[in-house]
């Protein structure tokens, strides 16, 4: 019942007009919008100006033409009445309109006291050449409908009547005769109806040229006074396209100086614009002091760190292989130490490297092929992991990319230590290369069919610290820092990674810029497994 209701209900102007691609007003720009506005206005001016002018002009071409009808009927009455004063002859119409001083185009008819026309109406429609201007006119029978003529009241008020296609619309007017009958005279509205139209169509071409020339000059001043405002959302766009979210910014854009007069209402937004910016690099600028201080700090305890935790590390060894023979308890709490003292300097490790990849500290820029640091990173990683399935799927021909080889192989490892550590065993993991002919870049994928990654935890995967072992770890937990350093290192290289995953599979995609532009697309990629982990 409501599909029925829904399906007939009439659609919205807002939904016709985005089926017919129109956008709705309020989305037009300001320039458009007043352009619109002005000559919309000139337009409505335009037609009530030309409209008013159409009607004066007609009522005053009607009452002048009421003026010659009141006087061709007072010549007509009185012709009549003479002939009825001289005798029994009867007036007929070519006598009311041959009366002299009719103009061309007089329409004549008797009509009898019972109601009745007397003879046929006649037009004056001819004057003879041989006779000079003041003499009667000849005249023309017409056949007409008589019954606009019969209902004509005699009061000599003149009316608009319709005698037919084939003569138009008449003014027309009758009088009583001192008989008792009625003379009637038209005249035709034909030139008043003329110089109407030519008059109604002179105006609508000027209208419209004017509106022309109106959009053209107010296009042009609106554009001309929209620069500033123009300069000001320029800005604006520039500073919204700055990575203010890292690193070292140099806030120093700001609107133009003429563009900041605190009299104009574009002066405001300048003025309060490059305010806000002068805020804003405040703010960033102590922002960076304090990270830069952290990073300090950060990078001087990870390097003040690693002598003690290698003595640590070293004393703990010493210990352990001592040639005395140590309690059992002694001996596993020295292993703890041991192993404890390994992970720590990893993680030493990793803030370290972040710390300088934060300072922008220049990478190793040489030849690097994926293929082999694939096969090399995945070989390892089946070390590291015999109770998973290991595949890799490569490119027949070798994919080469600039960059560092160590942080590259660091990136790959770390990508298949994750999917290792957070699924579970007999999980297959594939890495595989590609190339994007398109992009120029080479595509690194490390996939596995685990349980997933959470929706919610994606968005902050890649920060540091960020863990998901509630829902991924199997067995122990890991520093937060592996992915983050993924990402710090392809970032370093001018490439991308992200990441896809729902429960039964999760993929991790890098792209890196190929070493050389002109490599062409790679061959048909080959699936190699290592042996003896892939049940296929």
């Amino acid at each position: 019942m409501t599909a029925a209701r829904s399906a007939g209900a009439p659609t919205s102007g807002r939904e016709r007009a985005r089926r017919l691609g129109l956008r709705p007003f309020r989305t037009w720009t300001l320039r458009s919008r007043v352009v619109l506005v002005v000559v919309a206005m000139l337009a409505v001016l335009g037609a009530v100006i030309g409209t008013v002018s159409v009607l004066a002009l007609q009522n005053y071409l009607v009452e002048r033409l009421d003026s010659q009808l009141t006087s061709a009927l007072s010549r007509g009455q009185h012709a009549a009445d003479r002939i009825n004063g001289g005798g029994p002859t009867i007036p007929q119409a070519q006598d009311v309109v041959q009366t002299p001083g009719q103009p061309t185009g007089t329409l004549g008819a008797v009509r009898s006291s019972s109601g009745g026309l007397l003879f046929t109406p006649v037009i004056l429609s001819n004057r003879p050449t041989t006779q000079s201007t003041d003499q009667p006119l000849g005249p023309q029978q017409v056949a007409i409908n008589p019954l606009p003529l019969l209902t004509v009241p005699s009061d000599q008020t003149p009316r608009t009547v319709d005698l037919g296609s084939a003569l138009g619309s008449y003014r027309i007017a009758a009088a009583q005769l001192d008989n008792g009958d009625s003379v009637i005279i038209g005249l035709p509205l034909s030139e008043v109806d003329a110089t109407i139209q030519q008059i109604t169509l002179v105006i609508v071409l000027v209208t419209l040229a004017g509106l022309v020339f109106a959009f053209l000059i107010a296009s042009f001043v609106v554009r001309l006074a929209m620069k500033p405002l123009a300069r000001v959302a320029s800005t604006a766009e520039q500073v919204a396209h700055m990575p203010l979210d890292r690193g070292d910014v140099a806030l120093s854009v700001r609107v133009p100086e003429e563009d900041t007069d605190p009299h104009t209402e574009v002066g405001k937004v300048g003025s309060a614009l490059n305010r806000m910016l002068g805020h804003v690099a405040s703010a960033l600028s102590a922002r960076q002091a304090s990270e830069q201080k952290v990073r300090q700090f950060v990078a001087d305890a990870s390097h003040e760190l690693r002598t003690p935790l290698a003595s640590i590390r070293g004393y703990a060894e010493l210990t352990r292989r001592s040639p005395h023979e140590l309690p059992q308890d002694i001996t596993r709490s020295i292993g703890r130490i041991e192993s404890e003292a390994t992970r720590m300097t990893s993680l030493v490790e990793d803030l370290l490297l972040l710390a300088r990849l934060d300072e922008g500290r220049e990478l190793d820029r040489d030849p690097v092929d994926l293929s082999l640091l694939l096969i090399d990173a995945l070989s390892d990683a089946h070390a590291a992991g015999p109770d998973h399935v290991w595949s890799i799927d490569l490119p027949e021909e070798p994919v080469e990319v600039t960059g560092d080889a160590p942080r590259l192989h660091q990136v790959v490892m770390n990508l298949l230590a994750n999917a290792r550590v957070h699924t579970p065993e007999g999980t297959k993991v594939v890495a595989s290369l590609a190339v994007d002919p398109a992009a120029q870049e080479a595509i690194v994928t490390v996939s596995d069919d685990g349980p997933g990654i959470p929706q919610e935890l994606q968005p902050t995967l890649f920060e540091r610290f960020a863990r998901g072992d509630s829902s991924r770890n199997r067995a122990t937990g890991s520093t937060g820092l592996g992915l983050a350093i993924v990402l710090a290192v392809v970032e370093a290289h001018g490439g991308t990674v992200a990441v896809t995953s729902e429960p039964g599979s999760t993929v991790f995609t890098v792209r890196l810029p190929l070493a050389s532009a002109e490599r062409g697309a790679p061959a048909a990629p080959a699936a190699v497994a290592l042996q003896g982990t892939d049940p296929e």
